[in-house]
């Protein structure tokens, strides 16, 4: 589970850039094989097969795998209907439709949020935040904060940036109760480092940690992974220099794609955080034969030109959403973008 070393040197990381309102202690972290492991086992542990996980579109599409496979626990889509989905008003559609799907026997164990968004690229700001934590209060449900894309947030300075804040700088004394806060980070964004495989766990609660524990045996990340990770986090220095070469470059990357973008006349959602843009191409959707999937012809028509955009992966509102990711080389980058 991280042995000794690593879970300090997380809760070193996360305390200096994530400034939580109490100070994150090595004991509060539980290390796993990757997010995708870490999602399984918090939902195997929070809920029962048939519960519901609450969610709203667009949405990182692979959770419903995470947290569907081993423990049959369903994504419950919120519909926005038009309104920002990181702004106050969303937490009014997260109400609708828990009722909803308690009506319809579903019962809703936990609303689960990425901050910042993915796909949308930008960071839910303070009040979203606090209005969704008394909401879960109100509920007497979960509230799970997916934050890997932390440190990816760059300033455009266009007027429109919102700084990444984390769930666990709020003093939740009045707003959530600490053992329904759960925040979960990795290596595999911020680091680039996806192949070393280490997500975690932050959680005050003390039964979720060790019902976790229970079930790491499938799940241990690797000795080599933690010794690197390891390494890497206690070099604060390099972690600085870094993180500030990252935003750098997917601030360059993002306004490089962003003018391209504009040029070519296709909508893209504003944002200034992760490594993508959630790009709009219905005015290029075509006519489908019968049992066809118009975003499907669509992509296989990018595919044969060599570029890869997945269709329905965020289950969008609306058909013809696609996230774009512009962290490559800027020649590689280029080359897409022209075809």
């Amino acid at each position: 589970m991280g042995g000794p070393r690593f879970p300090a040197a997380m809760a070193a990381h996360v305390n200096e850039y994530f400034h939580p309102a109490a100070p994150v202690q090595a004991e509060d972290i539980i290390t796993a094989s990757g997010l995708t492991a870490i999602h399984e086992l918090v939902g195997y542990s929070l809920a029962d097969p048939g519960d519901g996980i609450l969610v709203s579109r667009p949405v990182y599409g692979r959770f419903e795998l995470d947290f569907g496979n081993t423990s049959g626990l369903r994504m419950v889509y919120a519909d926005m209907d038009g309104i920002d989905p990181c702004s106050p008003a969303a937490v009014a559609k997260y109400q609708e439709r828990l009722d909803a799907s308690t009506a319809e026997g579903i019962p809703i164990k936990a609303v689960l949020i990425v901050n910042p968004n993915n796909p949308l690229g930008r960071a839910y700001p303070a009040d979203t935040l606090r209005a969704l934590m008394a909401f879960c209060e109100t509920n007497k449900i979960h509230l799970i904060s997916d934050e890997v894309y932390g440190l990816s947030t760059y300033s455009l300075d266009d007027g429109h940036d919102v700084p990444f804040t984390s769930v666990l700088s709020f003093d939740s004394t009045n707003l959530l109760d600490k053992d329904r806060l759960h925040v979960l980070y990795g290596m595999s964004k911020d680091f680039a480092a996806a192949g070393l495989r280490l997500g975690s766990l932050i959680t005050r609660n003390r039964s979720l940690r060790k019902a976790v524990a229970c079930n790491m045996r499938f799940h241990n990340p690797s000795g080599i992974s933690v010794a690197i990770g390891t390494a890497i986090l206690e070099d604060r220095e390099f972690v600085a220099s870094f993180v500030r070469l990252s935003q750098e470059r997917l601030r360059d990357g993002h306004l490089h794609t962003a003018k391209v973008l504009d040029a070519a006349g296709i909508k893209y959602e504003r944002g200034n955080a992760g490594f993508f843009l959630f790009i709009d191409l219905a005015p290029w959707l075509e006519h489908a034969e019968p049992g066809q999937n118009r975003e499907f012809v669509l992509a296989q028509k990018l595919l044969d030109a060599g570029v890869g955009l997945h269709p329905g992966e965020e289950h969008a509102e609306r058909e013809g959403q696609f996230r774009l990711v512009f962290s490559q080389d800027r020649e590689t980058l280029q080359e897409g973008l022209r075809r």
